[in-house]
């Protein structure tokens, strides 16, 4: 061990520890592990590298990664991020911050946070929010439990076919293992259908049903009825959304949803391999209770000043296991700070034009692209920024070409349908360009 200053430990305190339980050796801990199980050569470690050698090979590395225009969506959104974000949340005392147990010494942390509570509640109308969660599927998978949690006593929970491929595969491997039985609603003509959802109410055992507001073709769902149907059986509605496209769309509120749940990534969050990304859950009042997550409520202190608390906590940290509503013991607060800078930072008229520009972008290239005669629409309904169309060459050589091409673009779902989006980052010029690889791919 001396050959490793860094170590804390001495010889002497090692020597301890193994007198303590009953041990006489290091490799004594290993000797349940059959011996071709353990590795006896010398590790091929590199060189040390200089500081300078370091940067230099991460950058080679880093300049393997192809750097593509994106038009792709599917609950990734590559989204305008306002350089101000970068600094504000590297500050060292945001940065390296953990759970604010104590509220006297972690009043910034607090704020923000119940900043980020405040505008959630602003976008979704809902009555209260929680202190953010891993990301969207999980607070998807999060309300399912929730709506059990409320029911007290059913144990069936809706979901649309309509919702994103990875939000239903969380939710069905949370149904899985807390006994929680999963039954689909259909779609029809890329719709979540309200017929369906009433056939399955009709069966009974239904404690909730979670519906998309924008579902996985990019067609905003019209959910008129829903909730009036789930409420009239005393079943709760939960709507997975977009954040982002809420500046624009009616809210969870008025449709009559209990609860919504969605990811903040499309809050300004960067594109980077998959995370990290942000979870947010709100819902009325009355299910206050049944919150999972931290809740950072406002008080008085002993002076009579604004202050900022931890309040109504439901998790297994603080009440029994069993008992607790969720085992969630963490949350992505550096990312609720950077999705609540970017709101400050918009504001309403900001989101809504971030929006428009996406919108106009989406509808340009829809239409570019079906004048190419290489593909063919699917739906008539309304998108946003996100739609699919039936492509009349292979979806796979489509995409690999694009990509080829510089384009990150024409993904495949399960229908052989292909996927497009456009945010307010693609300039009429890079639409222009996408349009013009496609017509130039020979089969």
């Amino acid at each position: 061990m001396s050959g490793f200053p860094y170590f804390p430990h001495t010889d002497g305190d090692i020597r301890l520890m193994l007198e303590r339980i009953g041990v006489k050796s290091l490799d004594e801990l290993y000797s349940d592990v059959p011996s071709d199980f353990i590795f006896k050569g010398e590790y091929d470690l590199p060189d040390a590298m200089s500081e300078q050698e370091v940067r230099d090979y991460f950058e080679s590395l880093a300049s393997r990664n192809p750097k593509l225009k994106v038009f792709a969506g599917a609950g990734a959104y590559d989204h305008y991020t306002p350089a101000v974000i970068h600094y504000l949340t590297q500050r060292s005392e945001f940065l390296t911050a953990y759970t604010p147990y104590q509220c006297e010494i972690s009043q910034g942390t607090l704020r923000y946070v119940f900043e980020y509570q405040s505008m959630i509640c602003e976008l979704t109308g809902m009555d209260v929010s929680n202190a953010s969660m891993y990301d969207g599927p999980t607070s998807a998978a999060e309300a399912m439990r929730m709506c059990v949690a409320a029911s007290r006593g059913r144990n069936t929970v809706l979901v649309s076919k309509g919702l994103l491929p990875q939000v239903l595969s969380v939710i069905r491997t949370y149904a899985l293992y807390s006994g929680t039985c999963i039954k689909e609603i259909e779609c029809r003509n890329g719709h979540t259908s309200y017929e369906s959802l009433k056939a399955l109410v009709a069966e009974g055992d239904v404690a909730g049903a979670v519906v998309p507001s924008l579902n996985r073709y990019g067609i905003i769902e019209d959910l008129s009825g829903f909730a009036d149907t789930l409420h009239a059986d005393k079943a709760l509605m939960v709507e997975y959304c977009d954040p982002s496209a809420l500046a624009v769309l009616r809210t969870p509120s008025e449709w009559g949803a209990d609860i919504a749940v969605g990811d903040g990534q499309s809050l300004g969050i960067p594109l980077c391999y998959g995370g990290p990304y942000v979870g947010f859950m709100a819902c009325r009042n009355e299910y206050l209770r049944k919150l999972p997550g931290r809740i950072v409520g406002e008080t008085r202190d002993k002076e009579g000043r604004r202050a900022f608390v931890l309040t109504l906590q439901a998790r297994e940290q603080h009440i029994r296991r069993e008992k607790a509503t969720s085992n969630i013991c963490s949350n992505e607060s550096l990312m609720a700070l950077w999705v609540t800078v970017y709101m400050s930072l918009m504001g309403p008229q900001g989101l809504r034009e971030v929006n428009e520009a996406s919108s106009a972008g989406a509808h340009y290239l829809y239409d570019r692209l079906l004048a190419t005669g290489r593909f063919e629409p699917v739906f008539d309904a309304p998108f946003l920024k996100e739609f699919v169309l039936k492509p009349l060459l292979p979806a796979k050589e489509l995409h690999d070409r694009l990509c080829d091409a510089g384009f990150f673009a024409a993904l495949e779902t399960e229908e052989g349908y292909v996927s497009f989006c456009v945010t307010e980052k693609r300039t009429k010029a890079e639409i222009d360009a996408l349009v013009k690889a496609i017509e130039e791919i020979r089969l």
